[in-house]
């Protein structure tokens, strides 16, 4: 009596459902195809797109991830089974996550942004939050600066996504600014052919733009003389000591002193 009974129920329940379960597995099985051949394509255009080795796998990844979960919500309705309550449960969670890691999705989300538009790539030099260094690494909630004196600094990609960045290598090449005080006794010309020659024979300084050397202000006890001389971006600090010491040297044996010296 119970196998009949069991029988009816199977019967009614394949002629009521039946074919939405077909329907349901059938758009399962396309779906799941089909993102497969999405993932193919999305990793193929990422590398082409030539987006951040750092960000490509966790951006596919996810698009793939949130894809899937659809397309399940969306075999099940399509069964037959009720989402009310899953609906409301998946809600609940994404709100005391979204409140619990704000501080983190910020992060996220400012990581995202910075490997997207490259307002600073690996190997750039920067000056932010105080800190300035060389970019070592950057990741999708923080960022790696090395300091010139060997410290790792981590900052937070909030920081760099919403205040103010200095890009100091981007162009390649920085402006150095020496600035020199000579007594009236000394004669400029002198002084220009002194610092031009050390400048011609350097190997550390750009031909290109043009540097200037000149007089940058007149005072009652002497006057200021301002070089403006262009150098490459990375080794500022070593190439502006060099440049420095050998107008320095040059000067002295050149017999045109500084004050004090």
């Amino acid at each position: 009596m119970k196998i009949n009974e069991f029988y009816d129920k199977a019967t009614l329940w394949i002629l009521d459902k039946g074919a939405s379960f077909l329907l349901g597995v059938a758009v399962l099985m396309v779906g799941f195809w089909l993102i497969k051949m999405l993932s193919g394509y999305m990793s193929a255009h990422m590398v082409r797109k030539e987006i951040d080795p750092s960000l490509s796998p966790f951006l596919l990844s996810l698009t793939i991830t949130v894809l899937r979960v659809l397309l399940i919500i969306a075999g099940m309705q399509i069964i037959g089974i009720q989402m009310t309550v899953f609906a409301a449960l998946i809600g609940a969670i994404g709100v005391a996550a979204g409140l619990a890691l704000s501080g983190t999705l910020q992060n996220f989300a400012s990581g995202v942004l910075i490997l997207l538009l490259k307002p600073f790539q690996v190997g750039d030099n920067i000056l932010a939050q105080g800190q300035e260094g060389t970019v070592t690494a950057i990741k999708i909630f923080y960022t790696i600066i090395t300091t010139f004196d060997n410290r790792k600094v981590i900052v937070p990609n909030s920081k760099l996504s919403n205040e103010v960045i200095i890009n100091i290598s981007s162009s390649g090449s920085r402006r150095l600014d020496v600035e020199m005080k000579f007594s009236n006794a000394i004669d400029f010309n002198e002084v220009k052919k002194n610092i031009d020659n050390v400048l011609d024979n350097s190997q550390n300084t750009l031909k290109s733009p043009e540097r200037r050397v000149g007089v940058s202000s007149i005072e009652s006890d002497g006057y200021k003389v301002m070089v403006n001389v262009w150098i490459n971006a990375h080794g500022f600090i070593d190439t502006k000591m060099t440049v420095q010491e050998k107008i320095m040297e040059s000067l002295k044996s050149s017999g045109l002193k500084l004050p004090g010296m």
